[in-house]
């Protein structure tokens, strides 16, 4: 009778064995949950912090790129006046001249 007590002893204890090794292990999943949220919280807050330093100097970019763009839109169309002033000059001169050469062979 002894016997059989104590092997359903060791079988109620050999029983608990298992349930107090999954209690375990579902700690360990716990913790691992908890510190994958924390991480992927950080990487989150990070990523979103490079982004917004990417936005603005992609911002400050454009606005140089603009402002460098109008002035050379400037340059270029006062140029252009200069250039097309130089040329009507020209052709005034050599209407002029034109002019002259046909007075003269009319006369």
């Amino acid at each position: 009778m002894k016997s059989i007590l104590k092997a359903i002893l060791a079988a109620m204890l050999l029983s608990v064995l298992p349930l107090a090794l999954a209690q375990d292990a579902a700690s360990d999943v716990s913790k691992g949950a908890k510190d994958t949220g924390k991480a992927t919280d950080k990487a989150a807050k990070s990523t979103g912090h490079a982004t917004k330093v990417a936005a603005k100097d992609t911002a400050k970019g454009t606005e140089k790129g603009v402002d460098k763009t109008g002035h050379a839109t400037k340059v270029a169309a006062k140029d252009t006046a200069k250039g097309a002033e130089k040329g009507v000059k020209g052709v005034g001169h050599g209407v002029k001249k034109g002019t002259e050469k046909t007075v003269d062979a009319v006369k």
